[in-house]
């Protein structure tokens, strides 16, 4: 990488963490980081265990770069584990396992964007300053045509609204009853994923149960104003 950047004019950005596990692009990554990011904390992990006991020990990133092919770990599940223990973090894929199937899904999961191992240090820096300020970066190349989407919509409950695309849509058909098998064929997922998500999403929302769960979103929406369509076709299927 070479670095002829300018640094991201952002505060927002203080703590990023690296997760890859081939040290020479792990320190060009780093050194371009730095550029970007002046007198930031930057820390590395070589896998995914490394950056969850990060994660434990307290650190809290408000980025993670993460490659998706890990010793312990290759997919999309590895960044599903990752964004359960750092759900605030913004999460930018980098990585040479790429597809337009698995740059939507990671998206749907709630990654801020993807590029491939062989960005520019230039490109990189450019799509970190849109993800700085809460942006999501895509190459051209693995975009999908915009398209209306009434699966999710914006929750005015400051809880509600932090839920990732992928979590809507799974709390929008608990809301209808599915259970989990019928969700994870509805939404092309695992059984077992969407338990992980179940899970997390309880964990989220501060609740023991689906039940509360449902009760929680349905007074979010009562208290949203009633004249908003989407408000009302979300608990629709």
């Amino acid at each position: 990488m070479k670095h002829a950047c300018a640094p991201v004019d952002s505060d927002a950005v203080s703590r990023i963490l690296i997760v890859d596990d081939h040290p020479l692009y792990s320190d060009a990554l780093e050194s371009t980081l730095e550029i970007a990011f002046v007198d930031c904390d930057i820390r590395k992990a070589s896998n995914l265990s490394e950056a969850l006991r990060e994660a434990k020990r307290g650190f809290a990133p408000e980025l993670v770069m993460f490659d998706l092919k890990l010793p312990d770990v290759t997919g999309i599940s590895g960044f599903v584990s990752l964004r359960q223990q750092l759900p605030d973090a913004k999460i930018l894929v980098i990585s040479s396992l790429a597809s337009f199937d698995l740059v939507q899904s990671l998206l749907k999961e709630g990654a801020c964007g993807f590029l491939p191992k062989d960005t520019s240090a230039r490109l990189l820096i450019s799509a970190l300053a849109d993800v700085a300020q809460g942006g999501t970066y895509v190459p051209i190349d693995y975009q999908s045509p915009a398209e209306d989407d009434n699966d999710t919509i914006e929750f005015d409950h400051p809880t509600l609204a932090q839920l990732t695309p992928q979590q809507q849509r799974i709390m929008r058909l608990i809301c209808c009853g599915k259970p989990n098998k019928q969700i994870a064929y509805e939404l092309s997922l695992a059984e077992a994923t969407v338990k992980a998500h179940i899970t997390a999403l309880l964990r989220r929302l501060g609740v023991r149960n689906r039940t509360q769960a449902v009760v929680l979103v349905e007074g979010a929406l009562a208290a949203q104003r009633r004249d908003e369509p989407e408000a009302r076709a979300f608990l629709k299927h």
